[in-house]
């Protein structure tokens, strides 16, 4: 699939590390990837977990990385205080909007609840044709496996218009997704 050019990307994941060390390579080596091609990183704001990771390690690659959070979250995920623009709005919705719209692109790590919750929602605004941004899920040790048979069932069972796996790839790691976003 060919793609407009990418110059931000959306990065959705967790606040928390998970339980598998590969989570958290998978987001440093994504986000020293968004640095080393020139990208900038568009996440939740987030210095703890996945989020913070992936920030630190555009930030220490030279890159640009752009936070959104909402004001109830802002203490609570702890707000990185390193980034090149912060923005805090009032709500999780103005947060996905405000992402969505500064964003080229997405990408989606291994992360929780509201992780899963940015991920179908990107999804959704696809298929009803909200935007026509590239999605790619890293799929980390096969984490994002379940919820891909759970979307393919909802297509085959008839409670989708047309399959939803046409609007997001899977990629195994970082490299293929950054590499997807350039094809």
């Amino acid at each position: 699939m060919t793609y407009n050019k990418i110059n931000t990307v959306c990065v959705f994941c967790g606040a928390s590390t998970g339980t598998n060390i590969a989570y958290e390579r998978a987001a440093r080596d994504l986000g020293t990837l968004i640095a080393q091609q020139g990208l900038r990183l568009v996440f939740g704001a987030g210095k703890i977990g996945m989020m913070g990771l992936v920030a630190d390690a555009v930030i220490s690659g030279g890159g640009e990385a752009i936070g959104v959070i909402p004001t109830f979250l802002k203490d609570r995920e702890l707000a990185h205080d390193n980034l090149t623009e912060l923005h805090v709005v009032d709500s999780m919705h103005e947060r996905k909007q405000l992402m969505c719209d500064l964003s080229d692109a997405f990408i989606i790590l291994p992360g929780g609840l509201g992780t899963l919750d940015e991920a179908v929602e990107i999804i959704t605004w696809a298929q009803l044709g909200r935007h026509k941004k590239p999605i790619i899920m890293i799929d980390t040790e096969g984490y994002w496996e379940p919820f891909h048979k759970l979307i393919e069932n909802i297509s085959k069972t008839g409670f989708a218009h047309g399959p939803i796996t046409d609007h997001y790839a899977i990629a195994g790691g970082p490299a293929g997704a950054i590499a997807q976003l350039s094809s």
